[in-house]
């Protein structure tokens, strides 16, 4: 191979004029029934070996305790920061049921919390989103046929104590708004506890606006039903039998309520150096003042405590505007993949909507400009999607990355599915990058590179993506010293290391390897970087 390397790699060759642009666009891959041709169509069932069964990844992350609580760097906005300066790149593995019990039978079985430790650890994530859930029930016959698990889940523990007297409409005690089950807490903080031991950021979600759209019983199964709670509590103010209401500021009452589960969030979590807060899932177009109000509110709440951890804001759906997430006070977002740009009611807006995407995050993400720090989530992109090109798209536009992994298969999807192993695999090697780069220094810059894929600090480095591999021109006339050349091959985990080249002009390199490829290259004038276990 080392031959190889030689033979077929780099060798340099300097170039005359301007380097060429190129942009991959897909322009109709944009459209949901694409994706869902794409994606779709799982089979039934459970099945499969834990994917941490067979033999380690070839390299690892060191795992430490996560150091924090985070914030927005004040070096390099893109990324947060832990309170010694140290640049943070947050990348992960979440799925639904890390926090309640999901499941068939009534109640759920128990998730097992150690053995889902033991799957991110081994695709050394530093981050995930531990979900909540509203309601009782979660029918997923709301998810699409393309999922295929059209099953009734119950859920449980919700943050409510259920009391009664009298029954809901699912048979058991009704909730008593006044009184929180300590059980969710607890188990709130426990989890929190040990992922923050195994060196796992947490967004802690704290309301979720999917459900009450797309599910089937969801609102008759939610606390906030009069039908479901003793203290007279009426969230469906217009009587559309969806409650959605509860995600706007219409209640007075419910907001009080949120108020003091927010409060009792807080109080929870406050001494964790590990934790972020995700104000509410994909709720609906309505919520974006109930939303603005949260995030204020939890910062006003927050400034009374030891710490202050990072707000986060996630795109409303259906029809979410990414322009909604960038206007907010939030400190990270998660985007649509294609927002809607023009006004419905002119066509020549929806035709060009079509023809351009200028936040495709899907196919071709923006570069990270530092307005807020940006976590791309295929949670809001596909659903349950994303490729291995996705996680290197995203890492060398300056973005942050997340995979929602149907895992045991317990609520949507196959069992550990092997299709999704080269996103898994990609998200732990672009963390190992990121702890080899200069994260404080590097920028999104495109225009250096002809793949368009270039996270630099330019004159020092340069980690250059190559969707189709082949060959790629990178501009290295910032630095007229040498530069050294390394390889890696995302599909087996493997680097080779090319030599050298002189800087002060283009240089066209080949990729050694047949599919895509990153190229790094690194001035020779740096002083090696500690690994993290010498930090």
């Amino acid at each position: 191979m080392a031959g190889l390397a030689q033979e077929r790699g780099v060798t340099g060759r300097a170039v005359d004029g301007e380097q060429g642009r190129f942009v991959a666009r897909s322009r109709l891959s944009r459209r949901r029934f694409l994706a869902a041709a794409g994606y779709g169509m799982w089979q039934a069932g459970r099945g499969g070996s834990p994917p941490w069964s067979g033999s380690p990844p070839a390299q690892e992350a060191v795992l430490t305790p996560a150091r924090g609580p985070l914030r927005p760097s004040r070096v390099n906005p893109r990324y947060f920061e832990d309170p010694e300066g140290r640049v943070v790149y947050l990348s992960g593995i979440h799925t639904w049921s890390n926090l309640l019990d999901m499941g068939l039978s009534d109640p759920p079985e128990p998730f097992d919390f150690d053995s889902y430790l033991q799957f991110l650890q081994r695709y050394s994530g530093n981050f995930l989103r531990l979900w909540t859930w509203e309601s009782s029930t979660w029918d997923t016959r709301g998810n699409g046929l393309g999922h295929m698990k059209t099953a009734l889940h119950h859920v449980r523990p919700l943050c409510w104590r259920r009391t009664g007297p009298g029954t809901a409409l699912d048979g058991k005690p009704r909730f008593d708004l006044a009184q929180f089950d300590e059980e969710y807490f607890q188990r709130l903080q426990h989890r929190v506890e040990r992922l923050g031991e195994h060196g796992i950021y947490v967004a802690v979600m704290l309301f979720e606006g999917w459900g009450l759209q797309f599910s089937p019983g969801a609102w008759e199964s939610h606390p906030f039903h009069p039908a479901n709670n003793v203290n007279g509590i009426a969230g469906d103010r217009n009587l559309d039998g969806s409650g959605t209401e509860v995600h706007t500021l219409a209640v007075p009452e419910i907001t009080r309520l949120q108020e003091s589960y927010v409060r009792k969030v807080v109080d929870t979590l406050n001494r964790f150096d590990n934790v972020l807060y995700e104000i509410c899932n994909e709720a609906d177009l309505t919520s974006t003042e109930w939303q603005y109000h949260m995030i204020r509110y939890l910062r006003d709440y927050q400034l009374g405590k030891p710490r202050q951890h990072p707000i986060g804001m996630t795109v409303q759906y259906r029809g979410g505007s990414n322009s909604t997430l960038w206007d907010s006070a939030a400190d990270w977002i998660s985007p649509n993949a294609d927002p809607p740009t023009s006004r419905p009611d002119r066509l020549w807006d929806i035709v060009e909507d079509w023809l351009w995407e200028p936040d495709d995050y899907r196919d071709d993400p923006p570069p990270a400009d530092g307005r807020k720090v940006v976590v791309a989530d295929t949670d809001h992109l596909w659903g349950i999607g994303g490729s291995q090109s996705w996680v290197w798209k995203c890492f060398t536009r300056g973005l942050n990355t997340l995979f929602m992994d149907p895992y045991d298969g317990r609520v949507l999807a196959n069992a550990f599915d092997p299709r999704w192993e080269p996103i898994r695999r990609s998200l732990a090697q672009t963390r190992r990058w990121a702890e080899r780069l200069d994260l404080a220094s590097a920028v999104p810059e495109p225009s250096l590179a002809s793949s368009r894929y270039c996270l630099a600090a330019a004159g020092q480095e340069y980690l250059v993506y190559l969707p189709l591999g082949g060959s790629v021109r990178v501009n290295l006339k910032r630095e007229a010293g040498n530069f050294g050349v390394e390889w890696f091959d995302p599909n087996h985990d493997q680097s080779l290391a090319t030599g050298s080249v002189r800087g002060g002009e283009q240089r066209d390199f080949q990729s050694p390897f047949t599919a895509d490829s990153v190229l790094y290259l690194r001035s020779e004038k740096l002083p090696p970087k500690p690994q993290a276990w010498q930090r």
